[in-house]
């Protein structure tokens, strides 16, 4: 199926030739929605083993890149351990998912080892109060906005909302969205109301002094205003905003595009282009920054062929500007990937996948304008679309490990 406005480049079986005949491919993958499908309560989630397996194979060109977390119970590990029966399995084999979470602050390796380079103890201190602190806040607004619900209703909804995890605490609007019948005033009112409580938070970080250890990151978003991500409304065809996360300053997932991409090489050649000490707290934050850093410390010939997998990219048409707010949790790092292999001229490929067919209402691929998604004059350009969802993605993954097996 092509796009009405730029062609669909290749198929997936070619991709799947490309990267097994490629001398050096790296794959970096988002987790939720790509391989996980999408669920209204996190707990819920599962992962496939078949998937795990093909990840361990393709070690050393496979990592992860998301913006949940590693550990935790809410974390992905949990999810490997309960796939597998076993987390001793997990820890003697090496079948945890390597690379990123938090966006770039977590970083762990396929033994299930998790560092946080770069993030300050005062900083993890004060994330340790967060999800109480939002527990209390959500509680006083849910009573104060539903006057027809009882206690116990209020906290049902609180604890299926907040996500308390390590390093970016969030609040999850799906369960709660759930509950209200399809009421769209009501879904962006909850939407306003948990903007505010973040914000609450982030001035109250300010009177500790960590003013500048933070900020605000909301999936889907439509872009970037003013230093901030700006909250995608619920409307009648798009849900919109579901998450706040509560997150550590420089962790954007172009950011840690490159951490990765300094392990790979280092791996592969044997050192580190970017400092044995670079992560997402010393590194740059625009598009251009990041372009400058890379072709400024990594020769062409030590520059992998990358494969970028995400699902979340957004694109909404703003009338009153004539113009397009463009977003999503994936995009940065995604255009970067697009980007880079311009510039170094490698077959770099952008993957989507369309994450619709889960419990969460997204924008699809059904449309070949794909609306809500990309458009028109969007730079960002797709070269293979999943329109299955996690589950054909999975099944043309293993299929990648199996023949990587096979031939190596």
């Amino acid at each position: 199926m092509e796009n009405e406005f730029y062609p669909i480049s290749l198929n997936k079986n070619e991709l799947l030739q490309e990267i097994i005949f490629s001398e050096d491919a790296l794959i970096v993958q988002d987790l939720d929605g790509v391989c996980i499908p999408l669920v209204k309560d996190p707990l819920d989630r599962w992962i496939e083993t078949k998937y795990l397996d093909a990840a361990n194979n393709m070690e050393g060109r496979f990592f992860v890149l998301t913006n949940g977390e590693h550990g935790g119970k809410r974390g992905v590990n949990r999810l490997v351990e309960t796939s597998l029966g076993s987390k001793e399995k997990a820890i003697k084999d090496g079948l945890y998912l390597p690379g990123l979470a938090a966006g770039g602050v977590q970083y762990q390796d396929k033994f299930g080892k998790i560092t946080h380079p770069g993030v300050l103890n005062s900083e993890l201190s004060y994330l340790e109060k967060i999800p109480g602190r939002m527990y209390e806040l959500l509680a006083q607004k849910l009573e104060m906005t539903f006057s027809d619900i009882d206690n116990q209703t209020i906290k049902e909804w609180t604890n299926k909302s907040i996500i308390d995890t390590q390093v970016s605490p969030t609040i999850n609007l799906n369960y709660i969205f759930s509950n209200l019948n399809g009421n769209i005033k009501m879904k962006i009112i909850m939407q306003q109301i948990v903007e505010q409580i973040m914000q609450e938070l982030l001035l109250e970080a300010k009177k500790i002094g960590l003013e500048n250890s933070f900020f605000l990151h909301k999936a889907p978003n439509l872009g970037i205003v003013n230093n901030q991500e700006v909250l995608k409304i619920a409307t009648e065809k798009d849900t919109g905003t579901t998450d706040i996360q509560f997150m550590i300053r420089g962790s954007i997932k172009e950011a840690g595009l490159l951490v990765l991409l300094n392990h790979h090489v280092k791996r592969r050649h044997g050192f580190y282009p970017l400092g044995r000490d670079f992560n997402v707290r010393n590194c740059p934050q625009t598009h251009n920054q990041l372009l400058d850093l890379i072709t400024s410390k990594i020769s062409q010939e030590f520059m992998p062929t990358i494969i970028g997998v995400g699902d979340t990219v957004t694109s909404s048409r703003d009338n009153k500007n004539s113009t397009y707010l463009r977003g999503g949790s994936d995009r940065g790092f995604l255009y970067l990937v697009q980007s880079l292999g311009e510039i170094y001229k490698t077959k770099n490929r952008v993957v989507l996948v369309d994450s619709s067919s889960g419990e969460v209402d997204r924008p699809n691929f059904k449309s070949s304008l794909y609306n809500g998604i990309t458009d028109p004059e969007d730079p960002l350009k797709f070269n293979i679309l999943f329109h299955d969802g996690p589950s054909s993605y999975i099944n043309w993954f293993s299929k990648l490990s199996d023949s990587w097996k096979q031939k190596y």
